[in-house]
């Protein structure tokens, strides 16, 4: 492989994908897939059928199995940085048996929590196989949620924190806006604050998206037990919120 597309696809609606993307993969002769198994099958339906409207030339796709890792570990980063070695193994190995110019289409944009441009260079690093590679944007599932809420996201000349629900339940929310993503305990629940306003989405841009707004001490239980119903129907969830205070 002489050439690596990391290409943001959006958050889900293919008609997020940009004009710039739909370029980028139409030079690409292979696309890398690491597959989340049979559960988010619906996420590797999704990628296929971007491909199928926006591809005009002949091309393969590599699936890639994404390694286990522990969900709820004692320490957070050494067991993701674990996890991204033994990832970036495996996108080496599939890498040095392409020929051309590869591709790898990442959900929201590869600058937002994502590990794919990190693997990329940890490929490269251990000099096994080289090549170069570009970065096309995407829609994050930050403007995905705004845009759908029709709302801003922040005050005049407010900051916005962007955080984790691990971080959250840590930390506090901590600024006037905080955008919280990667959360599966919903931990605005940990929130006490009457003057705390929610504004949540899950699979923005798909078929089953799912939108709840209002005061969080009044719709938080609503979200939670919203968010329980769907992650057992379908078997994964990809959820993002925004709270403000005194909104």
């Amino acid at each position: 492989m002489r050439k690596l597309y990391v290409i943001g696809i959006g958050a889900g609606d293919p008609d997020q994908v940009t004009v710039q993307a739909v370029k980028a993969m139409r030079q690409v002769e292979t696309f890398f897939v690491i597959g989340k198994g049979e559960a988010k099958r619906e996420l590797a339906d999704v990628r296929t059928a971007i491909l199928a409207e926006h591809m005009d030339r002949p091309y393969r796709i590599v699936p890639i199995a994404d390694p286990p890792r522990d969900r709820t570990p004692a320490d957070y980063v050494d067991v993701v940085d674990d996890w991204h070695d033994r990832r970036s193994a495996l996108l080496e190995a599939a890498f040095a048996a392409a020929d051309g110019v590869g591709g790898i289409l990442v959900w929201g944009d590869p600058a937002l929590y994502d590990s794919t441009l990190r693997m990329v260079e940890r490929v490269l690093a251990r000099g096994a196989v080289h090549f170069e590679y570009e970065v096309v944007p995407g829609i994050t599932s930050a403007q995905a949620l705004a845009a759908r809420h029709r709302i801003v996201l922040h005050g005049i000349g407010e900051p916005v924190r962007i955080t984790t629900g691990r971080r959250l339940r840590e930390e506090g929310l901590g600024a006037e806006n905080a955008l919280v993503m990667l959360d599966g305990d919903c931990s605005f629940t940990a929130i006490d604050d009457p003057n705390v306003h929610i504004w949540w989405g899950a699979y923005l841009g798909m078929p089953d998206e799912t939108l709840i707004e209002g005061p969080l001490a009044e719709v938080g239980e609503r979200i939670v037990r919203r968010r329980a119903e769907l992650r057992e129907r379908k078997g994964w969830i990809m959820d993002i919120y925004l709270l403000r205070r005194g909104a």
